[in-house]
């Protein structure tokens, strides 16, 4: 019997979205040192009590999707450097009503673990790459770990996710020369690529300072080396923002995701839950609900479910903008999870 306190359909917003997909953050640490998502000079990961443990991050993903939300990806950080990311997935993935379960990594150890990722119920998985040359990798990532990512890649794809998907952030003077090279990734292998504009979130290592390239220009530069971008419908209600396009003949596909040129947010169907407990309605907003507090002061089913209901309804019309222009939050991308 539905609790009294939760009214009909708490997964449609104030707006009237439906709110189907759930980003789960599980770690705040990383391998790699992005430039656009974490500070450069380091920082300090917080205490493995102050971030939730699986049992607590079930609790909440049984809530949402008794709310309605069919969709969930889990994040990190690195989600991969979480210990037994595996068996969290396996529980996940066995939660009555969900529908699709995807993971976002930066590849590094996606090659020894993307059959147990799998096995686990895992359906499919986003590998974030910024540059396919060696030097640029580094001087973005400030790792080398190329080789790791790129074996990665080729071991989910080997192991039956499909298709793979990588994420791509164009950057002014980085990696922007490389859109075409990773287009063409798409002519040959049944990949999607997606460029992703630069997001203004928190300021990392200077991110002030990092210059995005618009997807109108990634585009105009794709189609003047390699041919017309025919676009494609979108498939289904748990579609992203992206709007996707195939290249003449091509196996693959490619995507464009436009948070700061387009207008996203009228279509937006997602909020996030955030490793240290909170859940933001909204990327760019800095309103969190503390879902951990309930959790850890006894909070039981009921609980957790009216708080997740609450954010649902906590969801802003559109991110914040100054004088038209999208503005960020106080958060940096590592905390948040994307």
């Amino acid at each position: 019997m539905p609790d009294s306190k939760i009214p009909a359909a708490l997964n449609l917003d104030a707006q009237g979205r439906e709110i189907a997909y759930l980003r789960v953050s599980v770690t705040d640490r990383c391998n790699l040192r992005c430039v656009y998502c974490a500070p450069a000079a380091g920082f300090r990961p917080k205490d493995h009590s102050e971030i939730l443990t699986f049992e607590e991050i079930l609790a909440v993903v049984r809530a949402a999707v008794g709310l309605g939300v069919k969709k969930v990806r889990i994040t990190g950080g690195e989600p991969l450097a979480r210990r037994d990311v595996e068996g969290l997935v396996a529980a996940i993935a066995a939660v009555p009503g969900l529908a699709d379960l995807a993971m976002t990594t930066n590849g590094v150890l996606l090659a020894e673990k993307a059959r147990a990722l799998r096995d686990a119920g895992l359906m499919r998985v986003n590998v974030s790459l910024d540059s396919l040359a060696e030097e640029t990798f580094f001087r973005i990532t400030g790792r080398r770990e190329l080789s790791r990512v790129l074996a990665g890649l080729e071991e989910a794809r080997r192991v039956g996710f499909s298709p793979v998907k990588i994420n791509v952030v164009p950057v002014a003077g980085m990696n922007d020369r490389e859109v075409v090279d990773f287009a063409r990734l798409t002519l040959h292998r049944p990949v999607s690529v997606r460029f992703i504009e630069l997001m203004p979130v928190g300021r990392p290592g200077g991110i002030g300072c990092l210059s995005g390239v618009d997807t109108e220009h990634v585009k105009a530069r794709i189609e003047q080396a390699l041919g017309p971008l025919t676009p494609l419908p979108r498939e289904n209600g748990l579609d992203g923002p992206a709007e996707r396009f195939v290249l003449p003949g091509a196996l693959g596909e490619i995507g464009f995701i436009t948070p700061v040129t387009g207008h996203p947010c009228p279509e937006c169907n997602r909020m996030r839950l955030t490793a240290d407990g909170k859940l933001r309605p909204c990327l760019l907003s800095d309103r969190e609900l503390d879902v951990k507090a309930v959790l850890r002061r006894g909070g039981n089913d009921s609980g957790v479910r009216d708080l997740v209901a609450a954010a649902i309804a906590a969801k802003p019309a559109s991110g914040p903008r100054e004088k038209g222009v999208l503005s960020g939050c106080a958060r940096v991308m590592h905390t948040i999870g994307g």
